[in-house]
């Protein structure tokens, strides 16, 4: 008993500085005033970017959708070659990760940008310059590069350890692939679907480097509203830490709703396997 407390204390000690601390003051900050007085102002005053968060929950729905209808379909082409050739795959995947996140996002507004790549073979082409960055469009794009493997990793790893005997006992039973991946496969990739979901709807929903830089200021997401709060010009951390708990709350219940989803894709998976 000893023993494991004495393994378990650095853990504590990093999750009390780094978790539970700054927790409590964005608690502390979102519920005082500047003179340290309790107020529900700040929270009340989070009414007025109601547009900020439907923006932001769109866009990253958006975001999410994409990833999800083309990292699937690539998670499981992957799952299905020889082992030699996943792990070139998701190397391939996981690449892009390797470079500084900066680094991508400025790499995609001289792509985008009015004289950029895209637009230069346009006129090259003869057709018309599009106008592509500092738009929507621009900051979806951003978000479906930046954080597509944490779509097609998640799912990668469930298909690759779901057992080829309920394929191969459903192919037996008279059931086409289409059937089989509909019946089986899907369902029982689910957990990692889900997973994917959550772990590209969080950072979207909350990004603001991406917002910044390929939506030029034009398109405020919640956080640059946080960041704005705290490092612009509009200098208030107690609206900005009330925008912030109020961004945490819809991430939980986000996260609290695909856990339900979870719960039933593993129960009826469970009973499919029985």
């Amino acid at each position: 008993m000893i023993k494991s407390k004495a393994v378990s204390a650095p853990y504590l000690i990093w999750m009390v500085i780094f978790i539970v601390v700054p927790m409590f003051l964005v608690g502390y900050f979102a519920f005082t005033d500047q003179q340290g007085q309790f107020t529900l102002h700040n929270l009340a005053g989070v009414g007025q970017y109601s547009n900020v968060f439907l923006r932001s929950i769109w866009l990253g729905l958006i975001a999410t959708v994409i990833s999800l209808v083309v990292g699937y379909p690539l998670a499981y082409i992957i799952s299905r070659t020889s082992v030699r050739r996943q792990s070139i795959l998701i190397m391939l995947v996981m690449l892009p990760m390797w470079m500084n996140f900066l680094l991508r996002t400025y790499a995609w507004m001289t792509i985008l940008e009015d004289n950029g790549i895209i637009n230069s073979m346009l006129a090259g082409l003869g057709l018309g310059r599009l106008h592509l960055i500092n738009t929507q469009g621009a900051v979806v794009l951003g978000m479906v590069y930046n954080y597509m493997p944490y779509m097609i990793l998640p799912i990668y790893s469930v298909l690759t350890k779901i057992d080829q005997s309920i394929i191969e006992a459903a192919q037996d039973l008279g059931a086409g692939r289409s059937k089989v991946f509909h019946k089986v496969t899907f369902p029982l990739s689910m957990p990692g679907v889900i997973s994917g979901v959550t772990m590209v709807f969080v950072p979207s929903v909350s990004t603001f480097i991406i917002s910044k830089m390929l939506g030029g200021g034009g398109n405020l997401l919640i956080g640059d509203l946080i960041d704005m709060q705290f490092l612009g010009s509009a200098y208030n951390p107690n609206l900005g830490s009330a925008i912030s708990l109020v961004l945490m709350l819809l991430i939980l219940i986000c996260m609290g709703i695909m856990n339900q989803f979870d719960e039933g894709d593993r129960a009826d998976g469970e009973g499919m396997l029985i």
